[in-house]
């Protein structure tokens, strides 16, 4: 006879796996592409086109752009190991984010990996309230990233990061206005997450306990109210972790936002070589690249897919002609986003055959 627990982890492996049906790739990376080409039949300048140089500083500076997402892809594969105290090693830190980063990938960025996270993390070897913890302190980590690290960019570099040409903050438009609306939305959030984990973890208890009593989630009482239990001990055990614990946690997201936008200023110097190298210069790409992070934030398309290469262009174009800013656009979404539908559709199911393995051996 089957376990009731088995057969309920294969019906949400099942749901978990539907995420990697052709339909659900095809339709982000259409998208995409359909965006790019447009835009390259409409603003290509072929001329312009014809004065790259297809030498070896554009290959190197091309090869470094994917080295940055490698290493952007060894940053969170460290915090994750980090946060899991070690419970996974660096292959199965670095396999589960190529997970969660697929599930990104083809769901809304509005939406974001985070449900396949607490998903895949649950059937590893963390309890439920130590997944729970992992899932909310990584979202913590990145939002203090961008409510720190944009004010600060701001007070370095000028209202200048949100858009070319911009003199101050007064001086909005749609994209100053989307800029500081997303940026207000992802601060609200991350205090309150903030707060749930180190001020009032019974608050985070208190809520999971109100949704267990609703009618449609009547059948997960039981897991939902062992979980609120469990996060208020993991946030206790959170909350009394070294200063050196936190301190890796942000380092290692920190490097792995910077060497995200890392990425498009070496495809930008490899297309556009007289880009001027100086810190100014690459602390203003940076910022470009963070702020329109956070303009796309909530965008309702898998991944962004389409919203992104249509803004690259007016971010970076003081910086990068119009004439080719699509093809650098083309170039930064397969370096940074088409391999991880790639890679999603090769690990995901071989990841699942595994856990369902692991379980009816009694491993897990």
């Amino acid at each position: 006879m089957s376990n009731p627990q088995q057969n309920n982890d294969l019906e949400e492996g099942n749901s978990v796996l539907d995420s990697i049906k052709l339909s659900r790739i095809l339709i982000p990376a259409l998208i995409g592409i359909g965006i790019v080409m447009y835009m390259m039949y409409s603003q290509l300048d072929m001329e312009e086109f014809g004065k790259i140089n297809w030498n070896g500083h554009l290959l190197f500076w091309l090869f470094m752009a994917v080295m940055m997402y490698v290493l952007r892809h060894l940053f969170y594969a460290a915090r994750l190991r980090l946060m899991s105290d070690k419970v996974f090693g660096w292959k199965k830190s670095i396999e589960l984010i190529f997970i969660w980063e697929f599930a990104s990938a083809v769901s809304p960025t509005s939406v974001g990996g985070s449900g396949v996270a607490l998903f895949l993390l649950a059937q590893e070897k963390l309890s439920a309230g130590k997944t729970v913890s992992v899932v909310l302190y990584s979202m913590v980590l990145d939002t203090i990233f961008f409510i720190v690290g944009l004010p600060l960019l701001y007070l370095a570099l000028g209202a200048n990061i949100i858009r070319p040409g911009m003199v101050s903050i007064t001086d909005l438009d749609g994209f100053g206005y989307t800029f500081l609306t997303v940026l207000g939305i992802m601060t609200a959030y991350g205090l309150v997450f903030f707060y749930g984990l180190f001020v009032n973890p019974k608050s985070i208890q208190k809520i999971l306990i109100f949704f267990s009593k609703r009618k449609l989630l009547s059948r997960f009482k039981h897991s939902i109210e062992q979980t609120s239990e469990d996060v208020v001990v993991t946030a206790e055990e959170l909350a009394k972790k070294p200063l050196s614990y936190h301190i890796k946690a942000m380092a290692h997201t920190t490097g792995a936002w910077v060497t995200r936008f890392v990425a498009i200023s070496f495809i930008i110097i490899a297309l556009v070589p007289d880009t001027g190298l100086d810190m100014m210069n690459q602390l203003t790409l940076l910022a470009r690249g963070a702020s329109m992070h956070v303009v796309t934030a909530f965008t309702p398309t898998p991944g962004g897919s389409g919203v992104a290469e249509y803004l690259f262009g007016g971010f970076y174009s003081d910086y990068i002609s119009e004439g080719i800013s699509s093809l650098a656009a083309l170039i930064w979404r397969l370096i940074t986003y088409y391999p991880y539908l790639i890679a999603g559709v090769i690990i995901v199911p071989v990841w699942f055959s595994d856990i369902v393995r692991r379980k009816r051996n009694g491993e897990l």
